[in-house]
């Protein structure tokens, strides 16, 4: 059913951002909640480790700051850390009182450490921390009678602002149709998806960055893409991640021959941060012999039995489906993209470069995370800066009509379109692994970039991409969409090839090496690039 009532805020994405950010907003607003799978299907929905926040008395804001800022390899903005750690404890108790739950240790919320934090400071409901906080946070935004949730509901586009809100062209129900709203928040998680090798579910596509840029939204270090070191390496299984936790809990990293080679580039050994394991790894990798395994091994067997079933029992149960028992065994690991640092440019309170739109969570660059995030601060940063929303206030009454209505009827998808988009969806997550990967070099980024722009000329030729942005151009009616499974298909292969555009020329546009951007031609950090790249439209250019 089509909403007949004007929403004063739309949020796309129901993740942990999206759903606490819901939850922030002032309970007087009509609220509608869009995702495109059910409601807690969403990378936080993997997030295994934890949430970081300094609650331990031996523990500050302070030095949690101070961590972030090293992890950050000088593009953290200060001002904007300082919001993230002085506001997490008061996060943690909001989560506390929705009855997230928080392993305990003695009658207090149980700590561990990860790796690049100085103190413990992780919370964690066993190595199912995401899941605990989506789930609970889902059930209570259903509980809230201001809050209408569209599940299975694919937005499009974001629609051209004005003074009184923004719209986003959204097919639900087998209907392409303008909803409008007084303000929209995009918590559409991150982009993992346009790299083959990721920790990120099938969903993660980038939607909401590739939106705000379509739509002339200011972006920010797109090239920032954090690689997890350890992701699950065995025929045919998932890259299922394993957690910083493991190694915070006492695992070893360990080659063939059962050496701890980490600690042979860095003094820190498998605590290092996550960009340096995940450097040391590949170019451990490199130097093996022609005919060896292309991974090393996570051994978990220096942890006791009892610790491992107690914290991991998530991680023993997804290895033991694929024929991999951690207690007897190690783990077959390399890295894979996990996280991105860069997304839509937001302010203090989430605002964007754009009026009436918003941003939380992955989508968002807030400037919490710099160059390389450091463990646990995501969820962190969806709860503060969703939390922000509280003080969202609407300058104009929303909309008098909630759907503005889109074109005539789109036409049928061939089988040999369909088949085309499947093709460039398939090939183009190798190209931008090959080009954008973990190393990076000039050559390699221009002959990636030199295919993306082929798969995207292909793209908008077909007739199914002219057909629906010229229904986005020129609305009159409410459009039967067709197959909405074909929709999607289109629509997040359009979205990914946007990203792997965007990702790669930032990627050349940064002539150094810096926390999550790898380049082998210029291995060195430079002080003349301790500056943002920022991105708006078709130019490019460095911060101040």
């Amino acid at each position: 059913m089509l909403p007949t009532d004007p929403f004063d805020v739309l949020v796309i994405g129901s993740g942990a951002a999206g759903l606490y950010a819901a939850l922030c907003l002032p309970a007087t607003y009509r609220v509608g909640l869009v995702t495109k799978d059910v409601l807690s299907q969403s990378a936080s929905d993997w997030a295994q480790g934890g949430i970081a926040a300094a609650i331990a008395p031996e523990d500050s804001p302070l030095l949690h700051k101070e961590d972030t800022l090293q992890a950050g390899a000088g593009l953290c903005e200060a001002e904007a850390v300082e919001q993230l750690v002085e506001q997490g404890a008061d996060c943690i108790k909001s989560l506390v009182n929705f009855g997230v739950p928080f392993d305990q240790d003695q009658g207090k919320l149980a700590l561990t450490l990860e790796a690049a934090h100085s103190r413990k400071r992780v919370l964690h409901a066993a190595d199912a921390t995401g899941r605990a906080v989506v789930s609970t946070l889902a059930t209570a935004v259903r509980q809230r009678s201001n809050i209408t949730v569209f599940e299975q509901t694919l937005v499009l586009d974001l629609g051209p602002g004005s003074d009184r809100g923004q719209g986003v062209a959204v097919v639900h129900q087998g209907t392409l149709a303008w909803w409008t709203a007084g303000a929209v928040v995009l918590a559409t998680g991150g982009g993992g998806q346009v790299f083959s090798q990721t920790t990120n579910p099938t969903a993660s596509t980038g939607d909401g960055v590739a939106m705000a840029w379509r739509a002339g939204a200011q972006l920010r270090d797109l090239e920032f893409f954090q690689f997890h070191p350890t992701a699950l390496k065995t025929p045919g299984a998932p890259r299922f991640l394993i957690s910083e936790a493991v190694r915070g809990e006492g695992a070893h990293l360990i080659d063939a021959k059962g050496h701890r080679f980490a600690f042979d580039y860095h003094p820190q050994g498998e605590l290092a941060p996550r960009d340096v394991v995940s450097r040391a790894i590949y170019r451990h990798l490199l130097a093996r012999a022609a005919d060896a395994p292309d991974c090393v091994w996570l051994d978990l067997r220096p942890i006791s039995p009892e610790r491992i079933q107690y914290r991991f029992p998530n991680i023993i149960a997804v290895c033991q489906r694929w024929g991999i028992d951690p207690l007897q065994q190690p783990i077959p690991v390399s890295p894979a993209a996990h996280y991105w640092m860069g997304g839509v440019v937001t302010d203090r309170d989430s605002q964007t470069s754009l009026p009436h739109l918003y941003a939380v969570g992955e989508t968002a660059s807030t400037g919490v995370h710099g160059a390389n995030r450091l463990a646990s601060n995501s969820l962190l940063e969806c709860l503060v800066y969703g939390r922000q929303l509280q003080h969202l206030k609407l300058t104009a009454p929303p909309p008098t009509t909630p759907t503005q209505v889109a074109a005539a009827p789109l036409p049928s998808v061939s089988t040999a379109e369909t088949a085309t988009l499947q093709q460039i969806r398939a090939e183009l997550p190798d190209v931008v692994w090959q080009g954008a990967g973990i190393s990076r070099e000039s050559e390699t980024l221009a002959a990636a970039a030199a295919t993306v722009t082929q798969l995207r000329s292909r793209f908008a030729e077909l007739p199914i991409t002219l057909a629906i942005i010229d229904s986005l151009q020129h609305p009159t009616q409410p459009t039967p969409a067709g197959d909405t499974d074909t929709l999607r298909l289109w629509s997040e292969t359009r979205n990914l090839l946007d990203l792997a555009h965007l990702i790669l020329k930032s990627a050349d546009f940064r002539p150094e090496s810096r926390g999550g951007h790898y380049r082998h031609d210029f291995p060195e950090t430079d002080p003349a690039w301790q500056v943002h790249t920022l991105v708006q439209g078709d130019r490019w250019w460095k911060s101040l």
